[in-house]
């Protein structure tokens, strides 16, 4: 099933200037010294589109005007494309700040069509930016749908039926000839696409029919689709001195929202991202400020992402006001999708308890959360090293640091923090009641390049039938008559 979505910005040339998350100030675009977009404030204070300058100033003198700047807008539809990625591979730009979508093979995945245009919706918004969405089984009738903010249309029925009552302005290559249109009665694309074929071409050229043939699905459509850089690095210039560092996750979000498109467009899933904080330029210039984070497991969602960037600009603080943000992936590997399982683990799967543990290594620090990792050394408590949660141990390379012959041998779950010494009773160790050694010896001898220990462990049973990890001390030197035998451990 072909189906496209066409998303076009209509508040584009204004929202280059003024995102929807920066606040609704008071902002005019100017193209040719006439009012081309304008913020809600200024509309309410009487401007309109088509006002001269002179006009809109006198109106609403307190309003910011700018120029309309052709190439940021041409970046923020990049932007926008980029983030758009991660729902289809096929992705153009069309006239008129419009991108279209062949989101035929996608649908399964994001749970229908309904589903999936929800989620570009929010895409779109999360980028600072007002979208027209509209549905269609022909690209441009998706995009004339979108122009107009004509809804969606699965078949090609209904699609025909909403293509007739649109207004025949919409085809750029029309607008021309809307006086000799408005003349002969033909208002609304169902006339257009009614008159003679030969006739209008010959008055109004070929382009006008190719678009109402593409619209119709009569004619084949081309589209170059747009490709993905080999790296990513994205930028964002913020609209005021940020003094606060939380208050830059929004402009944060939209950059994250960008890399997972890029990510999802390679097949890729990062491990590692810096966001860059610029301050002041010029004389005062300093160093961007560096915040890195680094995760257990490779991601390409998102959601987890922003998380932690949430926790991190809480604790950050700045020297100077941010002027702008930069947003590097230097670390990817390639995506390896999760699989779905008949009966999923109780609790979560492992990907979840890796988020939690990333999410709180960014909330307390790298530091503070640790993980066990055996080393090489036959003495218990010298076998087992504390690692942050960033640094990755392999479970092969935490199996090749033990000793060769430690798989097979007893060991408790809890090891005690210092041995307890105990008391002897009838030549037999007690700890609450005579304990029973049931097990051979292991003898360990290890420490000899610094703390020296000779020792014999047993697994013993006490009266309550519980077991414990018993080691006797081998001491030649001693004078003792019977050897001094300490508690190490308790088995489960």
């Amino acid at each position: 099933m072909r189906l496209w979505i066409a998303l076009h910005l209509p508040r584009l040339p204004l929202e280059v200037f003024c995102p929807r998350w920066s606040g609704d100030n008071c902002t005019v675009v100017l193209e040719q010294e006439r009012v081309i977009a304008l913020s809600d404030a200024a509309y309410e204070a009487g401007v309109r589109q088509g006002l001269r300058r002179g006009g809109a100033i006198m109106l609403a003198p307190q309003s910011q005007f700018q120029q309309r700047d052709l190439e940021l807008e041409k970046e923020a539809l990049q932007a926008v494309a980029m983030a758009l990625l991660q729902f289809t591979p096929q992705l153009a730009e069309a006239e008129e700040s419009t991108l279209l979508l062949d989101v035929g093979a996608s649908l399964r995945l994001f749970g229908g069509i309904r589903a999936l245009c929800r989620k570009v919706a929010h895409s779109v918004r999360a980028l600072g930016f007002t979208g027209w969405l509209s549905c269609a089984p022909t690209a441009r009738g998706a995009w004339l749908l979108a122009r107009s903010n004509g809804g969606r249309a699965l078949k090609m029925a209904s699609l025909e039926l909403r293509l007739d009552a649109l207004p025949v302005d919409l085809l750029p290559p029309a607008r021309s000839y809307l006086g000799w249109l408005e003349g002969i009665g033909c208002m609304s694309l169902g006339e257009l696409y009614r008159l003679p074929r030969p006739g209008l071409q010959r008055r109004c050229g070929r382009a006008l029919l190719d678009m109402l043939d593409d619209a119709h699905g009569t004619r084949p459509e081309l589209h170059e689709w747009l490709a993905a850089p080999a790296s990513f690095h994205a930028r964002l210039e913020l609209f005021d001195r940020v003094e606060n560092a939380e208050a830059l996750l929004f402009g944060a979000h939209r950059l994250l929202l960008q890399l997972t498109g890029w990510l999802s467009a390679h097949q890729l899933a990062v491990e590692r991202i810096r966001l860059l904080l610029e301050h002041e330029r010029g004389r005062t210039a300093g160093p961007p400020t560096v915040i890195e984070v680094v995760l257990a497991e490779p991601t390409w969602k998102d959601t987890h992402l922003v998380r932690l960037l949430k926790e991190r600009l809480a604790k950050q603080e700045l020297d100077a006001p941010v002027i702008g943000l930069r947003l590097e992936a230097p670390q990817v590997q390639p995506m390896a999708p999760l699989s779905d399982s008949l009966f999923p683990e109780p609790g979560g799967s492992k990907e979840d308890w890796q988020r939690l543990l990333e999410l709180l290594a960014a909330r307390l620090g790298a530091d503070n959360v640790l993980q066990a990792v055996p080393s090489a050394d036959y003495r218990p408590e010298q076998a087992n090293t504390w690692l942050s949660i960033q640094k990755k141990v392999r479970p092969a390379e935490a199996r090749a640091q033990l000793p060769p012959d430690m798989g097979s041998l007893p060991r408790p779950t809890w090891l005690l923090a210092k041995p307890i010494p105990l008391l002897m009773r009838d030549h037999r160790p007690y700890y609450g009641s005579p304990l029973r050694i049931r097990t051979t010896g292991e003898r360990i001898e290890a420490g000899w390049w610094g703390d020296m220990q000779t020792r014999d462990y047993f697994m013993a049973q006490g009266e309550d039938h519980a077991h414990y990890w018993l080691f006797k001390e081998r001491d030649a030197k001693s004078k003792e008559l019977e050897p001094r035998w300490y508690l190490q451990g308790l088995f489960g």
